[in-house]
C-alpha cells in the first residue's frame, strides 16, 4: 500500500508551468495525493533550473517547500556512499544526481511511490532488484 510519495523535478515543473507538456497530468496527480510529498535538494535545484524564465514559478517552487507541501527528507552527506553505488550501477543510462537521490529515498522509505515523468524510473530498481512504484503519465 502506497502511503507516501517522493516527487521528481519533472512533475514539479509541470505542475508550476502551464507551458509544460505534462501540466494537466501533474495537476491531476498532485490533486490525487495527500501532502506532504518528499523530495531532496537536488530535485529542487533541477526544478529551479528548468523553471528559469518563468517569473512566478520559481518563487512558487520555494513556496511549496516553505508551506510543507513538499518536504526535504534527504541528507546527501549521510547517504553519499549509497548514492555513489547507484550512480555507478546506472552509469550507462546516465543517472542524474537527483535520480540517484530519489532511488535512494525509495530504498529508505517503505510504502512510497515516485511521482515522475522520467521514463528511466521504469528501469531503476531499489535494493538492486525491486521495482519502484511510480505515479507517472506512462504507467
Amino acid at each position: 500500500m502506497i502511503r507516501r510519495y517522493i516527487v521528481d523535478a519533472g512533475p514539479l515543473v509541470a505542475f508550476l508551468s502551464a507551458r509544460d507538456h505534462h501540466h494537466v497530468w501533474a495537476r491531476n496527480a498532485f490533486t490525487a495525493v495527500t501532502p506532504p510529498v518528499l523530495t531532496c535538494e537536488a530535485v529542487l535545484a533541477e526544478a529551479w533550473h528548468l523553471l528559469r524564465g518563468t517569473s512566478a514559478a520559481q518563487p512558487a517552487l520555494l513556496e511549496l517547500a516553505a508551506t510543507g507541501t513538499v518536504v526535504l527528507e534527504f541528507a546527501l552527506k549521510a547517504e553519499l556512499a549509497a548514492v555513489r553505488k547507484l550512480a555507478a550501477r546506472y552509469r550507462g543510462r546516465p543517472m542524474s544526481l537527483a535520480d540517484a537521490c530519489l532511488v535512494r529515498m525509495a530504498e529508505l522509505y517503505d510504502e512510497t511511490a515516485v511521482i515522475t515523468v522520467d521514463r528511466d524510473f521504469s528501469v531503476y530498481r531499489r535494493h538492486t532488484r525491486q521495482i519502484i512504484p511510480l505515479l507517472s503519465p506512462f504507467s
